[in-house]
């Protein structure tokens, strides 16, 4: 019987712990420290893989500003 009660204790710590760590998974504070984080672990990389002769990566736009022209405005299709 005290199996069963400690099973079921069990449970409802592990209800609250999975509630609890949720709720910081979804703070700004964990975005912002798994950000950092991962910005140290690929600069390691980075530097290891230079370290072993690897190519320099070559530096890619975040995006891409596009300009609206006439040909745009066209209705031909």
């Amino acid at each position: 019987m005290s199996v069963i009660i400690a099973q079921e204790v069990n449970q409802m710590n592990s209800d609250k712990f999975e509630k609890a760590f949720n709720d910081f998974l979804e703070r700004k504070e964990y975005d912002e420290a798994e950000n950092a984080l991962f910005t140290i672990v690929r600069a390691a990389f980075t530097a290891g893989w230079l370290a072993a002769g690897g190519e320099p990566l070559k530096p890619q736009a975040l995006f891409e500003l596009m300009r609206k022209t006439d040909k745009d405005n066209s209705t031909d299709k």
